[in-house]
């Protein structure tokens, strides 16, 4: 369980730190009752900005040159990552000045730098992987710099091929001139997808006052599992938690856990952003969530990062208020293969 303290622009404990330790999101789910839709859509979707994010072709090269790297590295904000899967190609990411970079061994001999082995080891069929990173930031990044030379060096020779970025300026003052423009990037606008009047099964959503009382940690996890699991089969839309749903026992033996206590026909609502996503957006939604809706009312809030190799095996933090909860919340980390 955690507890949330108000303040401002929190970054320590949890839920704080593990969503601002989870960089690049791709999809956020938020879960709630119907009723409060209207509330939500007009002072969370209407009001609130939605993210904003580029696509753009580059070299790696191109970013650590002239004004870009000037205006964007040494004295802006910027998020990127590369195209890509870590697990098999050569995969690129910039977040708080720190380039990051996952290659194959035939890249990382040739380019000449210093880095570490990454990701399983000894594995059939696993082929070794390399990690280098540098922190741009630091006063010796600099052209005419040993370490920094070595870096350009190796983007001109080595790692020099154009590839697709996706780009998020979180610098409260843009760039003027912007040095993005000269590369023909694509505008793309996270707007909410709105899933109103979803009838389902729900659970019990309270943690039963007993595991509270005895600190029964075994039972609190499986309580926990059982209702992760819902949520999850709730954000894909799955005919399983669907109020009247008779799916016969030899195609699926889910059934709406109600170990806690009686499940009941409710409506809920879903609203999703998917694109490339901020650990700060995701936390001043999480922020702005708990001020919008009464205390005494449930909501879930998941973040998913983007899929480190095969589909699916992204990171992703998850939260939720349980009804009339008096500050008690439940969180979970789902850690990736690779994180």
């Amino acid at each position: 369980m955690a507890h949330v303290e108000q303040g401002k622009l929190p970054t320590k404990g949890k839920p704080w730190h593990p969503i601002l330790h989870q960089g690049f999101n791709h999809k956020i789910d938020l879960v709630l009752p119907d009723e409060c839709y209207e509330l939500v859509k007009q002072k969370l979707v209407e009001r609130r900005a939605p993210p904003v994010y580029y696509r753009v072709v580059m070299t790696l090269g191109q970013i650590l040159d002239g004004l870009f790297f000037n205006e964007y590295i040494k004295r802006g904000n910027i998020l990127m990552l590369s195209e890509g899967r870590k697990t098999v190609e050569n995969v690129f990411s910039l977040r708080e000045g720190l380039l990051t970079m996952y290659l194959d061994k035939e890249t990382y001999e040739r380019a000449g730098l210093v880095g570490k082995p990454h990701g399983a080891k000894g594995g059939r069929g696993v082929k070794p992987r390399w990690i280098v990173s540098y922190q741009l930031r630091d006063p010796c990044m600099l052209h005419g710099k040993k370490g920094f030379d070595r870096l350009t060096y190796a983007c001109k020779n080595v790692l020099n091929q154009p590839l697709t970025w996706l780009f998020c300026d979180l610098s409260p003052t843009p760039a003027n001139p912007d040095p993005l423009q000269q590369y023909a990037p694509v505008k793309f606008t996270s707007n909410p997808g709105l899933h109103p009047a979803l009838q389902v099964e729900m659970p019990t959503l309270t943690i039963p006052s007993e595991i509270l009382t005895h600190g029964n940690r075994p039972d609190l996890e499986d309580f926990a599992t059982e209702l992760y699991e819902w949520f999850s089969l709730v954000r894909l839309g799955s005919p399983r938690v669907a109020a009247n749903d008779d799916i016969d026992t030899y195609l699926s033996r889910y059934r709406v856990p109600d170990d806690a206590g009686p499940t009941t026909k409710s409506k809920v609502c879903k609203l999703t952003w998917q694109g490339f996503l901020t650990a700060d957006w995701v936390r001043g939604l999480l922020i702005d969530v708990l001020a919008t809706l009464p205390s005494r009312t449930w909501f879930s809030l998941s973040a998913t990062s983007f899929s480190q190799g095969m589909t699916g095996d992204g990171s992703e933090v998850a939260f939720l208020r349980p009804p009339n909860s008096a500050g008690q919340y439940l969180m979970w980390e789902i850690k990736g293969q690779d994180a």
